[in-house]
C-alpha cells in the first residue's frame, strides 16, 4: 500500500486534449496526481517537440501506472513510443477506449 496518493500519467495525442483535461480532472478530483503532456497553445517546432518527447517520458517513469487517451480506439506514433517506454519500464498501462490487440 502506498503512503502517498496514486501517480497517474496521461498519455495520448495532442488531438484529443480536450479529452485529456476532462480525464486529469475526474483522476485529481478521485485523489490521485496527474502528470499529463506538456501544452503549447500554439505550432511547437521539432526541437520542441523533441523537448516535450524526451520530458513525457520522464513523466512516465514518475507515475505509477499510465493511462491512455484514446478516443475510437486511436493511437498515433508518439504514444505509441511511450506506452512502449512504459511497458519496457514495467509500468501497467491502461487505455480510455478498446484497441486492438
Amino acid at each position: 500500500m502506498l503512503d502517498r496518493p496514486e501517480i497517474v500519467c496521461i498519455c495520448g495525442s495532442a488531438r484529443f486534449v480536450d479529452e485529456m483535461r476532462a480525464v486529469n480532472r475526474e483522476l485529481t478530483f478521485a485523489g490521485i496526481i496527474v502528470v499529463a503532456p506538456g501544452e503549447s497553445g500554439e505550432p511547437v517546432s521539432d526541437e520542441q517537440k523533441n523537448v516535450l518527447d524526451a520530458l513525457h517520458l520522464r513523466k512516465i517513469d514518475l507515475a505509477d501506472r499510465v493511462l491512455v487517451v484514446n478516443p475510437g480506439g486511436y493511437i498515433g506514433e508518439s504514444t505509441s513510443r511511450e506506452i512502449a517506454y512504459a511497458r519496457a519500464t514495467g509500468k501497467p498501462v491502461t487505455f480510455t477506449a478498446p484497441v486492438d490487440a
